[in-house]
């Protein structure tokens, strides 16, 4: 989840302060110029990973979410003015991988423990966020091309992800059930 917020938040930085920089986009278009990400988003994580994930199970998701995440934000690298398809590549990965990497962060625990797990899950997201945002800004702030050595950066982000998931990834131990007392 760390990986995925460090890749994914600071994309949606990036292309904002690129549309609006670089592409001359107001305020207003920029944000209407990612609103097909955002559609994007919805239909996958609602309609179609939650399917996957009982199909297919959360690691090969998670893995082929942040590997299609990778590719997506560091083609924004390359993609100049043309940067729909893909921002909307990057979509799909996100939205592949997260619903899964949350599923199984949650699924070894026990019902009593569940509000504390989701909450350690989404301050991990959220501090990988912060750091990707701080690390891709530095490498920003530190090249030429500001706005393409942030894609990259976090496109190796998302690409280290997926490479930690294929290779440390277990399937979590099976919480034991309470047995029902004997009345």
């Amino acid at each position: 989840m760390a990986l995925l917020g460090a890749a994914w938040i600071p994309m949606w930085y990036f292309l904002n302060l690129f549309l609006q920089q670089d592409l001359g986009y107001g305020a207003f278009a920029s944000g209407a110029a990612l609103l097909p990400m955002t559609v994007a988003v919805m239909i996958f994580m609602i309609g179609i990973t939650a399917r996957l994930l009982g199909r297919f199970g959360a690691k090969p998701l998670i893995v082929l979410g942040l590997a299609v995440l990778a590719v997506g934000v560091g083609g924004l690298a390359f993609s100049g003015s043309a940067f729909l398809p893909a921002s909307l590549v990057a979509a799909v990965g996100m939205s592949l991988a997260y619903i899964p990497a949350m599923m199984s962060a949650l699924s070894g625990v026990r019902p009593e423990e569940s509000g504390l797990a989701s909450g350690i899950v989404n301050t991990t997201y959220n501090v990988g966020s912060a750091l990707g945002l701080a690390v891709m800004t530095a490498i920003a702030t530190s090249q030429e091309n500001g706005f393409d050595a942030a894609f990259v950066g976090a496109g190796v982000v998302a690409a280290a992800g997926a490479l930690l998931t294929l290779v440390l990834m277990r399937r979590p131990a099976q919480v034991p059930q309470e047995q029902p007392a004997h009345v």
